[in-house]
Formats: structure tokens, C-alpha cells, sequence
């Protein structure tokens, strides 16, 4: 990078750290570190409810599958909207009400203790293994990139999350990730105006996207009720509505958001806030991806977007098949070239036999592209067996690096890590309060000082940023790092929603939710480890992971209405 542009990255990060740690110099209040005292309105809620979700991974990962796939991937939001409509009108009065610290507390007063703590702990767990892959994921991409030391690199998100978060808590948490959403927007939208400009010097964008349509980018909507089939309108609508229920409803990273507001009013309309935002956004992502595509379709891209990987093959004993995979993919590429002028020229000519006949020809060249690609994966493979061999995440980044001007370079990989940090300084955050309030508080501390509770928060807070930046040190990278963090989420959320779910609006059950909780996630737990390590007889299973979310809430809600009926019964 130029040096403007380490003046720009270093420079945006350490003012967000400076930004956050100065507004809440005179943050000492139990209320203020755990629910931001209550002051925030609907547009910093919204922003800060946005942010927590939106990681690093979203704009690594969703550019890459947007480049990979196309728009599909945006069906998985279709039911997000619908979740924080239901989150809105009939669970935020409900935590107003009880003036609670985390979301878990109710579950004691309307079951029992233990309840309570099984719903915290599962949060714990997945929250706690997610905090570390949000440092991990971008760390391991930007270390590749930059040349950074990998280590080096988890440890300076990490710190610099723990800092301003420990300073300010919730408070500091929601104003810095104002500031850290605008510059995220800034930089997604530079990024995607300029890939606009660079491609109208190859093509008007008319043919350029009837093209990405030809080769399957454009399609958004799949109405093909397969339970094999990851992303479709049913999935999202059915899977991802239960997912998005459970993370906004019951995961303490965005309850503990949306509670700092003034009143249910400002809560509200920062949860509406995002039901209309969120879609286009993640449109949005997935179309800046789309468009590295198609840029990509005139300006030659790499054999693999993790080049770092490739230049280690060449020193080895497979640098000759290296060479031959090299040729055969540059003279296909030439070849691809060809079709896709000739398939331009029949789509303005009008031609439709030539039309067919030229896309079928440019189709068949995408598919040769693909082919020599999955010949260099499998190279890696054969060299390194624990290679992850999936490159999507390196896409927009190698762009970035590659094509955009001084100054925004550093700009977007600020972004990247603005993104990190916004989303792991709202799980520290959680997790802390939740083992403050919902472990120390009520098992040790019950008559603890605000003081004491206070400082007991700043230290589980630096006790969870410490685990998070061990994990990342750790952790291995996933083949999709965004489908990775749902499939996390999905493996407990269904099991959580459930039992918030029967406390909200089945108030005929009152015993046995706890052991339908434990049924429920071990249900869960064995459909997805039978299907990774194919388990005799279960291993045949086909179901993908949007749905663990409406299995786990299911069954929790079956389990409990059996098992308060033996109760009664007894």
C-alpha cells in the first residue's frame, strides 16, 4: 500500500478508538456501562443494531459469493424484516417493562433458574466461539493481503476492541459504531462507484448485466421448495425468520443494543430502521460482488485470488503442473474473451439464434474457467491436504488492492476493519454482561454494589477479549467464513428461540422447558455432526443449516407441551 494509505487506515482506526474512549471519559454508572444510560435514539439504535451484524466477514465474504453466485445469497434476509416486525411490537415492551440487563433474566421469573442459565450458557458458547471468528476471519484475509504477520494482526483488532470497550461499555460501543457504519457505507459505496466507472470503459452497464445474467449472477428469487437446496425464497422466509427472531429476540449482542434507547418508541423505530435497510444493503453487497464479476470479465483476474498460496507452489515439487494449469488457463481465457464479444455483439444485433448459439459458446468457456480453477485447488490439496481451497473471500480484496485508487485502498481496509471491530466490541460487550448479571450477580454477588457490578463487567469484558483473540490465534479458516458464522449461530439460536418463544406467548406451560431445551439441542447437534462426519445410517441426512434453526424451535415447543402435560398428569 502507499503510504497515504497507511496514513488513512492507521489514522481512521486510532480516531475511532480516541472517539469512543473520549465520549465516555465520565461513564461510571452501572446503567450507563450496561445499558448506555438509556439516551441513545432510534438512529444511533439503528446504526449500532446494524453494525453488530454487519462483521468484516459480510464485506469479505458477500462480495466474494456475490462474484461466486450471484444475488441468491440476499434470500436469506427475506426473513428479517418479518422477525424484527414481531421483535417490535411484542418482545421490546415486554424488556422495557421488566427493565432488564439481558434478555435471560425473564426466563427466571417465568420459569426458573436453571432455565435461565441454559439459555445464557448456550448464548455464551456460540456468542463466545463467534466473538473469535470475527477477529480471526478478516485478520487471516488481511494478513495474506497486507503481508502482515497473522498473529500481529489478531492482536491489534483484538486490543484496540478491548480498549474503547472496556473504557465505555454499551455506551462507547453504540457511539463509535455510528462513526465506524458511516465509514463502512462511505467505502462500499466508493468501491461500487468506481466499479461502475471502470466497467462503462468496456461496455455500456445495459449488456454488461445482461451478461451476468446469462452466466446466473442476476438471478435473486428460487422458488424450489428443496430442503438440499441452502438458499431459496422458503428458506429464507421459513429458516432465516427463525434465525433472524432468535439473534435480534434473544442474543444479548442485539438486545443490549436496542435497550440502550430513550423509550420503546426510539427502540422501535431503530429496529424498523433496519427492517427496511437491510435488504438493500446486503443487495448492495452482493451487487458490488457482481460487478467485480463482470469486471473481471474484461480485465484478466488471477488463477486464484489467493496468490500468496500460489507463489508457495511454485518453490515446491508441483511448480511444472503449476505451469501447465498457468498455460491452459491463459489460452481459455483468450478463448472466453472472444465468446464474450461475439455473445456481446449478438445481444445488441438482436439475433436470437445467434443470441442462443454465442451464449452457449460463452457458457461453455465460463465452465472451462471454472474447471482449470478447481485443477489449481485441487493442486493445493495434493500439496497441503489442510489447505481451505475456497478463494472467495480474497476477491474483493485482491480488487481493492489491485484496481482502486491511492487513498480509498486505505479507506476500504479500514473498512474491513471497522466492520471487525463494530461487531466484536457488541459481543464483548454481551458476553460480559451476561456473565456479570446472569452468573456472578445472581450465583455469587446477589447483593452487589453498582461499583462492584461495574467493575466485575470491565474485567469479564477483558477476560472475553482475551479468549476471543486466543481463539482467533488458533483458528483455522473456513471454506465460506460469512456461511460459517450463520452455521454457528443456527446451531443454537433455534434452541434459544424456542424457549423465549413458550415464555412469551405460551403461557399455559410453565415446567419442563428445561429438559426440552437439552432434548431439543441435542437433536440439533446430532443432525448437523452425523451429517460432517456421516454417521452410519443419519450420515445420509440432507438438511441445510437455516433450517436447524426451525428444528431446534420446534422442538423445544413440542418437548415442552409433552413434558408439561406428564407433569400434570403426575
Amino acid at each position: 500500500m502507499n503510504t497515504v494509505d497507511w496514513i488513512v487506515l492507521f489514522g481512521t482506526l486510532l480516531a475511532i478508538v480516541a472517539y469512543g474512549v473520549w465520549r465516555t471519559r465520565n461513564s461510571s454508572d452501572l446503567n450507563d456501562y450496561l445499558r448506555g444510560g438509556n439516551e441513545m435514539k432510534w438512529f444511533t439504535i439503528g446504526l449500532s443494531v446494524m453494525a453488530t451484524q454487519a462483521s468484516a466477514i459480510t464485506f469479505l465474504s458477500a462480495p466474494g459469493l456475490g462474484y461466486e453466485s450471484g444475488l441468491r445469497f440476499v434470500q436469506f434476509y427475506f426473513g428479517l424484516p418479518i422477525a424484527l416486525v414481531i421483535i417490535a411490537a411484542f418482545i421490546i415492551p415486554i424488556y422495557y417493562k421488566l427493565k432488564v440487563y439481558t434478555a435471560y433474566e425473564y426466563l427466571e421469573k417465568r420459569f426458573d433458574l436453571k432455565t435461565r442459565l441454559l439459555a445464557a450458557f448456550l448464548f455464551l458458547v456460540q456468542r463466545g466461539l463467534a466473538a473469535g471468528l470475527t477477529i480471526f476471519a478478516p485478520a487471516i484475509i488481511l494478513s495474506t493481503i497486507l503481508g502482515w504477520n497473522l498473529q500481529f494482526t489478531n492482536l491489534f483488532v483484538g486490543i484496540l476492541v478491548i480498549i474503547y470497550t472496556v473504557s465505555g461499555g454499551s455506551k462507547a460501543v453504540s457511539i463509535t459504531q455510528k462513526l465506524q457504519m458511516g465509514i463502512i457505507l462511505l467505502g462500499m459505496a466508493l468501491a461500487f462507484g468506481i466499479l461502475l466507472y471502470r466497467i462503462g470503459d468496456f461496455t455500456n452497464l445495459s449488456t454488461a448485466f445482461k451478461v451476468a445474467g446469462s452466466a446466473g449472477r442476476m438471478q435473486i428469487l428460487d422458488f424450489n421448495f428443496d430442503l438440499n437446496e441452502r438458499y431459496t425464497v422458503w428458506s429464507g422466509l421459513t429458516g432465516g425468520l427463525f434465525l433472524a427472531l432468535s439473534y435480534f429476540g434473544t442474543d444479548q449482542s442485539q438486545v443490549q443494543r436496542y435497550l440502550t434507547g430513550k423509550n420503546i418508541k426510539e427502540s422501535r423505530l431503530g429496529l424498523m430502521f433496519n427492517a427496511m435497510l437491510k435488504v438493500p444493503m446486503q443487495l448492495f453487497i452482493l451487487l458490488t460482488g457482481v460487478l467485480v464479476f463482470i469486471f473481471y470479465l474484461y480485465q484478466k483476474p488471477p488463477m486464484f485470488f489467493n496468490e500468496v498460496a500460489l507463489q508457495n507452489l511454485e518453490s515446491t515439487e508441483y511448480q511444472e503442473d503449476l505451469k501447465d494449469i498457468e498455460r491452459r488457463y491463459n489460452v481459455n481465457y483468450e478463448e472466453l474473451q472472444k465468446s464474450r464479444e461475439q455473445f456481446e455483439l449478438a445481444l445488441e444485433e438482436g439475433g436470437l439464434r445467434a443470441e442462443a448459439l454465442s451464449r452457449d459458446a460463452f457458457l461453455n468457456r465460463l465452465a472451462q474457467d471454472q474447471e482449470i480453477r478447481q485443477e489449481v485447488k485441487d493442486l493445493l490439496l495434493e500439496a497441503n491436504p489442510n489447505f481451505k481451497v475456497k478463494d472467495t473471500n480474497y476477491v474483493f480484496l485482491t480488487f481493492v488492492m489491485d484496481y482502486l485508487p491511492i487513498g480509498v485502498v486505505g479507506l476500504i481496509i479500514a473498512l474491513i476493519f471497522s466492520a471487525a471491530m463494530s461487531s466484536t466490541s457488541s459481543e464483548l460487550n454481551a458476553l460480559a454482561t451476561t456473565t456479570s448479571v446472569d452468573f456472578y450477580n445472581r450465583l455469587f454477588k446477589r447483593q452487589a454494589t453498582d461499583r462492584e457490578q461495574l467493575i466485575m463487567s470491565k474485567l469479564f469484558t477483558v477476560f472475553w477479549g482475551i479468549l476471543a483473540i486466543s481463539f482467533a490465534l488458533v483458528a483455522n479458516l473456513f471454506d465460506n467464513l460469512i456461511e460459517m458464522v450463520n452455521v454457528l449461530g443456527s446451531l443454537f439460536y433455534g434452541t434459544i428461540l424456542g424457549i423465549f418463544i413458550v415464555a412469551f406467548f405460551i403461557k399455559t406451560i410453565k415446567k419442563g422447558v428445561f429438559w426440552a431445551a437439552l432434548l431439543a439441542e441435542s437433536i440439533v447437534l446430532i443432525i448437523h455432526f452425523a451429517q460432517v462426519y456421516q454417521w452410519p445410517y443419519l450420515g445420509e441426512l440432507n438438511v441445510e443449516y437455516l433450517w436447524y434453526n426451525v428444528i431446534g424451535c420446534g422442538m423445544v415447543v413440542l418437548f415442552s407441551f409433552t413434558l408439561n402435560l406428564l407433569a400434570k398428569d403426575k
